[in-house]
């Protein structure tokens, strides 16, 4: 009888062990992580383009301001500017709202010779981070008008 119980437990320990190895058991299968990247430029940081305070308007006033253009690396684009919303004539002109404007132009170079508007554009690739650009501005000799605060707005495009 001894040998009958002992028959037993070796039988119910290989089945308690046969119970635990199918629980161990294990399945995989595996998944994709994925993201498309479209085609994206932003326009970040413009500052404003500030002539300061003159007097006579006899000679040349130039000033700079600059912006930050942010496009997918490789992605090739262009950037025009507008003539102002106070524009005629094709010049750009800065009002103080009663009729009375500067006027003044905005360049691609420190030396005044390339204007830059939405004909004279600046292409650039873009390289994934911030690429900073600079605008010249100028204010020609002109008739000084009225004393006062005269501003206008450019709007920046970037085609890509």
């Amino acid at each position: 009888m001894k040998k009958h119980y002992l028959g037993i437990l070796v039988s119910g320990a290989l089945l308690a062990a046969s119970a635990a190895a199918a629980q161990a058991a294990t399945a995989t299968n595996t998944f994709q992580a994925r993201i498309t990247i479209i085609a994206q430029c932003e326009i970040t940081s413009p500052t404003d383009l500030d002539f300061g305070s003159q007097g006579l308007l006899n000679s040349n006033v130039d000033a700079t301001a600059t912006f930050n253009v942010r496009c997918n690396e490789n992605l090739s684009y262009n950037i025009a500017l507008d003539d102002g919303q106070n524009a005629s004539g094709g010049s750009s002109r800065m009002t103080d709202g009663n009729g009375h404007y500067v006027t003044y132009e905005l360049y691609q170079d420190s030396n005044h010779s390339t204007l830059w508007d939405a004909t004279n554009t600046v292409a650039s690739t873009g390289t994934g981070v911030d690429q900073t650009f600079t605008i010249y501005g100028r204010v020609p000799p002109q008739s000084t008008p009225p004393v006062g605060n005269y501003s206008d707005t450019v709007t920046i495009t970037v085609t890509y």
